[in-house]
């Protein structure tokens, strides 16, 4: 059994490196947004709180699908950076950006490439990731083969869609035929909910049903994301049955926001062939309360029927 832990839109704070020289628009609505709004919301303690239980639960490997930052500035970046590290060892860890990580204009800063020792492909994933580095990368564990994605680029004030683009959705295709051949339980991650109709255009990803179209090609075994805030579960027809599709909550939201859920977190437990996948969800049951187990059920990959969305994990 392969044990992962999965978490997203952290959101660090506070906000760190707002110098005039990385100021426009889009920063300046975002900082308002976080000082009047976010700021209230996610809380730094409650996320430790949350990560202190989540490594209690010895999980061989983390994944943090994105929104690390606030306004995708470099100090944001090395802050997310060190805050990865003690979660765990690059071999340990994984990550992918989120809109806010890729925000707007950083200049030459290299940004996220911080993060690049939580986003490469294991040395042994050579023959499997068409690329030596970048999206799509390909880290086996266990029986597990994670696949990352980027869907993250810079965008215009009110927007924070994204979209994979054609070279990364090739990629993707032959990464999930290839790790299909080699019969691993293939778990993708991506930020945005990667079927349409999750999100709104202006949030949404772009190329949302060309994605569609190839896990209904290519099939996976479970898809994990974040963005929305809030806990969803659909499932979308593959080659060989239903693909389940996890969305994660805010891990630092503390306190009631509009109709996100309260931080916490997933932990899914794979086993098989057959594909078995035991879901645990730990987090707050209410703002200030303790980490608790929230809700436990199963999932089997490949399992056919009517795709549907629940309103909570």
């Amino acid at each position: 059994m392969t044990t992962i832990a999965h978490l997203t839109d952290v959101h660090l704070g506070p906000i760190v490196g707002l110098s005039p020289r990385y100021w426009n628009l889009k920063r300046a609505l975002g900082y308002a947004n976080w000082v009047h709004k976010r700021a209230r919301a996610h809380d730094r303690a409650s996320l430790d709180r949350l990560c202190a239980d989540l490594l209690a639960q010895r999980p061989d490997h983390i994944c943090v699908s994105g929104d690390l930052t606030n306004l995708g500035l470099p100090a944001e970046h090395a802050a997310a950076a060190r805050w990865l590290a003690h979660l765990g060892l690059a071999d340990h860890v994984s990550v992918v950006p989120g809109n806010h990580d890729i925000y707007t204009h950083i200049g030459d800063d290299p940004g996220t490439a911080r993060w690049l020792p939580f986003m490469r492909s294991d040395a042994d994933c050579k023959e499997v990731a068409p690329a030596a580095w970048g999206f799509p990368y390909v880290r086996k564990i266990g029986a597990v083969a994670l696949i990352g994605l980027n869907s993250a680029h810079t965008t215009p004030p009110f927007v924070a869609a994204g979209a994979l683009g054609e070279t990364q959705r090739q990629r993707l295709e032959q990464v999930l035929r290839r790790t299909r051949a080699e019969g691993l339980f293939r778990l993708v991650m991506i930020h945005h909910p990667p079927l349409p109709g999750q999100a709104p255009a202006q949030r949404g990803l772009a190329d949302a049903p060309a994605v569609r179209e190839i896990l209904a090609r290519c099939g996976a075994e479970l898809v994990i994301h974040g963005h929305n805030h809030r806990v969803s579960l659909v499932r979308v027809p593959g080659p060989e049955g239903n693909v389940p599709v996890v969305g994660g909550a805010s891990a630092s939201l503390c306190v009631p926001h509009k109709s996100e859920t309260l931080g916490r977190y997933n932990l899914y437990r794979v086993s098989g062939p057959p594909w078995r996948i035991a879901v645990t969800a730990r987090g707050l049951a209410s703002p200030g309360g303790e980490i608790a187990q929230l809700d436990h059920f199963e999932l089997w990959a490949g399992v056919r029927g009517p795709p549907r969305l629940t309103p909570g994990l």
